[in-house]
């Protein structure tokens, strides 16, 4: 027994290093990046807005040097190989389903896969747990009746179980906690998954044998695939994922060790281990900061490792999948509630027991919201600064075709520009050369092809950023606000907005855009060229917006831009998926659709 715990403790120290290298790294990269402005704005006379600007510019750039480090730190290939149990299967483990207000056609297919999938690779029963939260007496009604087609289609009777509660105290995480208390005891471990997800048998039989061979082990996420993006923004953020989070991923995990992440959804956890530590409180006061806490996966990841649980991130485990927002627009609804999940945090942070490390977690996605927030503050101050204190040559004339460098201090700002903007790209351009040379680029259609795609993600996400940035920095303004987000819910499937709806969704930013032009055209000239990156796509934001929610033009027989690996080879899963949905009539049915829905026609004996 000491040989393991040795190995336990080496790998913990080598933990905690990377931790320190990478926190010193991003701080003095921040330094750094300050130190040059300062020098920069000291030549013309040091001001009070310089010295906040310079403040804010250390804060962002160190949180863009802190996602550079994890890129850097998951471009080795890991030689971890975690333990599996070998022999007999002996837990008894179940499926989570949680839904509200879904396309019960759809999602209950996705039911009706994995149980064929997950039966085919074991023969240990593994059960399924349908919990319903929707409030719509129509959907619920037809939950009902397509369930009903479930049992029939599958016999699963006394494996696949269905269940509505009346209230829905808690949203998702109070779902599952009324389950744990209600049927916990029968099972020993609990797979949770979002209604859009998708995992191969052999996947949840993998889990459950690494569950078992680490009886410490509380938690084990996988790292979920997006599939099935049709719309332009669907695709380019569905191949982002599958090209560069893998070895973000990695990153993260070494990074985190036993306190690892916990998103929600595509993770297995130790019944008994979850239903002890992570009864979730109510914080006091209305929402958005007090009430119930809508980012519950990081507190339930920070309970379990207090509680003395491990929380590994196993991105190896081939198999699990889900699906993404196909819009701008569905993206900032999704990204709103996790930024008041987030700045929720900002009340836990300080609760007995955590680990340093939850801590440090919990402050990082604080941060990850308050960072957009610190790069618009660092132009405004800039500008600011400009107006009331105009130094001489501050930046180049704009009305130069190109840049012109006449002094030292001109320079500085542009090499200062240039290093923001490597730290940005270089974690992307390694990362591509890492599956260059490991041969991954064949899976996204061919080095060609992969290439192709990694310049047009780039040049795509850099023109939406400052729409996005935008999206952000009202998100956190209406929290500090005191508005209460909610939970909306997700629009699944073709996301597509016109020009109007774009534009009664970003006129906000259009103004924006336009302000912030007006203001260094007439106020400070000299400065215009420096906005024209960040006001001109927000200007434009509804037709970008517009354009790329769109559907993407298909491929026949050939790779197309961003493809993925699972595009080539479709799996196992999403091809029963889709068999499965094919022989159940209507085929897809939107949720406001789902009152008017038949009566299924069940199969007989």
């Amino acid at each position: 027994m000491a040989r393991p715990r040795q190995s336990e403790e080496s790998l913990q120290r080598r933990v905690l290093l990377v931790r320190a290298v990478a926190v010193l790294l991003a701080l003095a990269t921040g330094a750094g990046a300050a130190a040059i402005f300062i020098q920069y704005a000291a030549a013309d006379g040091l001001t009070p807005m310089a010295v906040f600007s310079a403040l804010l510019l250390c804060f962002s750039t160190s949180w863009l040097a802190w996602g550079a480090c994890l890129g850097l730190i998951g471009l080795k290939p890991s030689r971890f190989r975690a333990p599996r149990h070998e022999g007999p299967i002996a837990s008894r483990t179940v499926v989570i389903v949680p839904v509200c207000n879904e396309d019960p056609v759809v999602t209950f297919a996705r039911v009706a896969a994995m149980y064929r999938s997950v039966s085919a690779a074991t023969a240990v029963p593994v059960h399924f747990a349908i919990l319903s939260d929707s409030r719509d007496p129509g959907i619920a009604a037809a939950e009902e009746r397509w369930f009903a087609r479930l049992m029939a289609d599958t016999g699963g009777a006394g494996r696949l179980f269905y269940r509505r509660r009346s209230q829905n105290t808690g949203r998702k995480a109070g779902n599952i906690e009324d389950f744990f208390a209600r049927s916990g005891g029968a099972y020993d471990l609990a797979l949770i998954l979002d209604a859009d997800s998708l995992m191969e048998g052999d996947a949840i039989v993998e889990m459950i044998r690494r569950m078992e061979a680490d009886p410490s082990l509380g938690l084990l996420q996988t790292l979920p695939v997006v599939v099935r993006a049709q719309s332009i923004f669907g695709r380019v953020m569905q191949f982002a994922a599958a090209f560069f989070s893998p070895v973000f991923s990695r990153g993260l995990a070494r990074l985190q060790g036993r306190t690892g992440p916990f998103w929600g959804h595509n993770a297995m956890v130790r019944v008994e281990a979850f239903a002890a530590a992570c009864g979730l409180p109510v914080l006091s006061g209305p929402p958005p900061f007090g009430g119930h806490i809508l980012s519950h996966d990081y507190v339930e990841a920070a309970l379990l490792a207090r509680a003395g649980w491990k929380v590994r991130l196993d991105i190896d485990i081939r198999g699990s999948y889900e699906e993404a927002p196909e819009s701008v627009v569905e993206h900032a609804k999704r990204d709103r509630r996790w930024c008041q999940g987030n700045l929720q945090h900002l009340r836990i942070i300080g609760a007995p027991g955590l680990k340093a490390w939850s801590r440090f977690v919990f402050l990082q996605g604080v941060f990850a919201y308050i960072a957009p927030v610190l790069w618009a503050g660092f132009l405004i101050s800039v500008v600011v600064d400009h107006v009331t204190q105009p130094p001489p040559n501050y930046f180049p004339d704009p009305h130069q075709f190109f840049p012109v460098f006449p002094s030292d201090e001109t320079a500085k700002a542009i090499g200062l520009a240039i290093g923001i903007f490597g730290l940005l790209m270089m974690p992307k351009l390694l990362t591509t050369l890492e599956a260059l040379i490991a041969g991954r680029t064949k899976g996204f259609g061919g080095t060609w092809n992969a290439l192709k795609s990694v310049l047009a993600d780039f040049l795509l996400l850099s023109f939406l950023a400052p729409i996005l940035m935008a999206y952000q920095t009202r998100s956190v303004w209406q929290v500090l606000m005191g508005r209460d987000g909610g939970w909306p819910a997700n629009l699944r499937g073709d996301a597509r907005l016109s020009l109007a709806e774009a534009w009664a969704a970003s006129r906000f930013i259009v103004l924006a855009g336009a302000a912030c032009l007006t203001i260094g055209y007439f106020l400070t000239t000299q400065i215009l060229v420096w906005l024209l990156p960040v006001a001109v796509p927000m200007l434009l934001a509804p037709v970008a917006i517009s354009l790329t929610s769109r559907a993407a033009r298909p491929a026949v027989g050939r790779a197309r831009l961003f493809t993925t690996p699972e595009e080539l080879a479709v799996p196992a899963i999403l091809t029963l998926h889709d068999r499965v949905l094919a022989g159940w009539q209507p085929v897809a049915v939107a949720p406001a659709e789902v009152k008017s829905l038949p009566e299924p026609e069940l199969a007989r004996g």
